[in-house]
């Protein structure tokens, strides 16, 4: 963990509050050589109604997760995620983290821990840094 690290966390969390989502509200960014090259927070496809919940409060399931977004945005440029690093707010999901792997980031930081960790294991057990910083650590 370094000065960097800790920076562009609290930018990801700066970009979760962008996300009309009620129920959670997660941010990413994908840094290279120090810069930004991508970001993104969960929400519905362009085009759709800004509702990532049901009348019940549960998620709909076109909602995309942040890092989603984020890898998508990445691969609509010029820019490429090999050897990146990718900052989320909330740990991924096995879903994404198969994009993860595929984009090639090599370099994972987050701060809350996802329910289900096999998306975590996933990307650890194919060569991916991990770390994880606390809410508490981010503040210091």
């Amino acid at each position: 963990m370094n000065k960097f690290d800790k920076a562009y966390l609290k930018m990801a969390q700066e970009w979760a509050q962008l996300s009309y989502c009620k129920r959670k509200q997660v941010g990413a960014l994908i840094v290279k050589d120090r810069m930004i090259i991508s970001d993104g927070y969960n929400g519905t496809p362009s085009g759709f109604e800004n509702c990532c919940e049901d009348e019940e409060g549960k998620t709909h399931w076109y909602v995309l997760h942040a890092e989603a977004n984020a890898i998508l945005k990445l691969a609509a440029s010029t820019q490429s995620a090999k050897g990146a690093t990718l900052y989320l707010t909330l740990s991924p999901c096995k879903e994404c983290s198969k994009l993860i792997l595929q984009a090639g980031i090599n370099r994972l930081v987050y701060i809350n821990e996802y329910s289900d960790d096999d998306g975590i294991s996933f990307l650890k057990n194919h060569g991916i840094e991990i770390i994880q910083i606390s809410e508490y650590e981010l503040k210091k």
